[in-house]
């Protein structure tokens, strides 16, 4: 008789991954515990450690992005500051000929 498929959320799979890490408890300890095959923990301790760099990798992330977004609105405004003011010069033109 086969096991039907389970699936588990992503919050299950880092407490599992957190708990390898941690290294507290030996493999067959978390296997009973979770109720998890011993390979699919090492698989998402493995996952969960490659990971981590990421975090780390840009801690100004969210500022640069933020930065950005606002230089961005900035040479929006600027491009209808120029468009109101050519609009402006080309009625003024108008009007002198």
């Amino acid at each position: 008789m086969s096991r039907k498929k389970r699936i588990h959320s992503a919050g299950f799979k880092a407490k599992v991954a957190l708990a390898a890490i941690k290294e507290m408890h030996a493999i067959s300890e978390l296997v009973n515990r979770f109720e998890v095959h011993s390979s699919q923990i090492h698989q998402w301790k493995r996952h969960a450690l490659a990971g981590l760099e990421s975090l780390f990798a840009d801690p100004k992330g969210n500022r640069g992005h933020r930065q950005e977004e606002s230089e961005v609105n900035e040479l929006y405004e600027q491009i209808g500051r120029l468009k109101m003011e050519l609009e402006w010069l080309k009625k003024k033109r108008a009007q002198g000929d």
